[in-house]
């Protein structure tokens, strides 16, 4: 199946009222909590069309809520961004963050039981991995009184001639403090310096000072670097030309590896690796092996925004899919927003050539700002085109972010995050659509308007689609070097392309995007149960009179028969209508604004 992830951020599914307050407590705004994702939401999900759901923000960070009671205190304001704080300034990397549970003596036991819940609901689970950086006051108390700890699956999980020990021992516990940098410590120091950040501290002090996760290496970093982080160290001398000391093993490596291992004997089924190209990949490499030795279907993905090491984390690095955010996203927004021609889409796929299949492709996340924001789109319809490209181009992954399939603005100035067009992840907050989605725990819908439900279902059947053969594991022809010049296709707001697939040529891995640069015809078997379908998405708020040409190259790669006045079915409305599919006649089709069809041929 084609991989369709939902993510939520678990603090955004309170299904309690709360204020609302800017800057407001988790007892003023609430906050959700494993136990919300219920059987009907999840059912919910899944009948969206998901596959996956990522929990995002799930591992305990810093904060600045206590519970005394549970001796886990609140950390200084100082270094917290946001009173609920960011869930990537990891505090305790073997425990779940209190502020999820409904007993937080019980917090492990409810994040397990969501995921047997999503299980039994057909879903698969993925949560984060933040290997770059922690808080500036990491301490594991799970692992040092090792309670919360089975230690039959810690039994399950040792390694051969490794002391399982050493390796719970909390970061920076052993580390040599006097020097910058050592193999062997877990973090970079500026000896006999203390942590001055560019703003005044007034609870907190640190020395000495560490470097901070975004690779400032300074005992002074910025508001706008991330101060409440401590980069890891991974046997790298960034101040000596990136030198490397990976013989013998880092003992950050060794700290890291158990770390996913314990979250992989939770019977998760992925991580989506934070920051992951500021890891060493030969990290990466050793990593992902030990994991699937033991879980060998556990799913990796890595965050990442340097192309140039793309192949390199795929292939060497051992990944399964990447964030396609610096090609598709990029793109796809500056065609949403005029900035930028549909034609240039292909550009996207024809970058990544044969490791295309191995992106994830999104048009919302927690780092980007809304579609329905003002400072993207503010109009949810204008991003459909753009969804049905990101979505049915390749057999690559897709995702979506909880509330974009509803039209969540993000235009709410919550605290810490500000108005800028997304959903805090720093703050307690209640986004508008997810709380009536929920309504009290049924999320069965009847609280959301009809253009939020319309909007839903379109998402919904999109990712049904998703599921047909020719788009889960067929092969793409890009229909755009045939129409560029073309005066009946506008190709400065429309995209066109072709997916099919057939039992033999998919399987063996064929990819017809040889052309233009081979007129040659390849010689490729005829399959009975030949299935393809004619994508074209409309980026303009304007009618679009469309006369499509497929060349017979095309037609050959695929080994689709041409017919005239074809019966098609276009999937999306589910109506039929009359086309002409065949390279001497153009496809007629007239689309409306911000409009899309996907026809089936049979």
């Amino acid at each position: 199946m084609k991989v369709i992830i939902y993510q939520a951020f678990v603090r955004h599914f309170s299904i309690k009222k709360g204020q609302n307050k800017p800057n407001g407590t988790i007892e003023e705004n609430l906050c959700g909590k494993f136990n919300n994702f219920n059987s009907n939401a999840l059912k919910s999900i899944k009948n969206l069309g998901a596959t996956h759901i990522w929990l995002t923000g799930i591992i305990e960070h810093a904060s600045q809520t206590a519970y005394n009671q549970h001796n886990l205190n609140g950390d200084s304001a100082d270094i917290v961004k946001g009173i609920a704080g960011s869930p990537y300034a990891i505090r305790d990397y073997y425990d779940v963050s209190p502020d999820l549970a409904e007993n937080v003596e019980n917090r492990m036991q409810e994040f397990e039981n969501l995921v047997e819940r999503a299980h039994k609901n057909g879903l698969k689970v993925i949560i984060d991995f933040v290997p770059n950086h922690v808080s500036r006051v990491y301490h594991s108390d799970v692992a040092n009184c090792h309670c919360g700890l089975d230690p039959q699956s810690l039994e399950n999980v040792t390694i051969a001639g490794q002391a399982r020990n050493d390796t719970k021992t909390d970061f920076g516990k052993n580390d040599d403090k006097t020097v910058h940098f050592s193999p062997q410590n877990n973090f970079y120091y500026f000896p006999n310096q203390p942590f001055s950040p560019q703003f005044e501290l007034k609870t907190y002090s640190e020395f000495p000072a560490k470097a901070t996760g975004n690779d400032c290496f300074s005992p002074s970093p910025s508001k706008n670097d991330w101060y409440e982080t401590v980069k890891l160290n991974y046997g790298v001398d960034y101040q000596n030309n990136m030198q490397k000391y990976f013989e013998p093993l880092p003992d950050t490596w060794l700290k890291m590896r158990d770390i996913l291992l314990f979250w992989a004997g939770k019977n998760i089924d992925g991580f989506r690796c934070d920051m992951a190209e500021m890891v060493p990949v030969e990290f990466w490499h050793w990593a992902i092996a030990e994991v699937k030795k033991q879980f060998p279907n556990i799913i990796f993905i890595a965050e990442i925004y340097n192309y140039s090491q793309y192949k390199n984390f795929l292939e060497y690095g051992k990944f399964d899919f990447l964030y396609d955010k610096i090609g598709l996203y990029d793109t796809l927004r500056g065609v949403i927003c005029g900035h930028l021609p549909a034609k240039n889409i292909s550009f996207c796929w024809q970058n990544l050539g044969e490791i295309q299949d191995k992106m994830l492709n999104f048009l919302e996340n927690h780092d980007e700002q809304r579609i329905c924001s003002d400072f993207f789109a503010s109009n949810p319809n204008a991003a459909k085109p753009a969804m049905v490209v990101s979505a049915c181009l390749n057999r690559s992954a897709a995702m979506i972010y909880a509330g974009q399939e509803l039209g969540e603005k993000g235009m709410n100035t919550e605290g810490f995050s500000g108005l800028d067009g997304r959903t805090t992840i720093f703050d307690y907050w209640q986004p508008d659509t997810l709380f009536r989605w929920a309504s009290n725990g049924d999320f069965s819908l009847k609280n959301l308007t009809k253009k939020e439900k319309d909007l839903r279902s379109f998402y919904s059947k999109l990712f049904k689609i998703c599921q047909k053969t020719a788009i889960s594991s067929g092969a793409m022809f890009d229909l755009m070097y045939c129409n560029e010049q073309n005066p009946d296709f506008n190709s400065e707001k429309c995209f066109a392309f072709l997916r099919a697939f057939s039992s033999r040529h998919c399987v063996a891995g064929y990819d017809p995007q040889s052309y233009p640069q081979s007129s040659k015809k390849q010689e490729i078997p005829t399959c009975a149960g030949m299935t393809a379908v004619l994508i074209v998405a409309n980026f303009s708020p304007e009618k679009q009179f469309l006369k499509i040409n497929i060349p017979q190259h095309a037609f050959d790669c695929l080994q689709i028969s041409p017919k005239e006045n074809f019966a098609a079915t276009d999937l999306l409305s589910n109506k039929k209508c009359a086309i002409n599919f065949c390279a001497n006649l153009p496809v007629e089709i007239e689309l409306e604004g911000f409009e899309s069809r996907i026809f089936e041929i049979l």
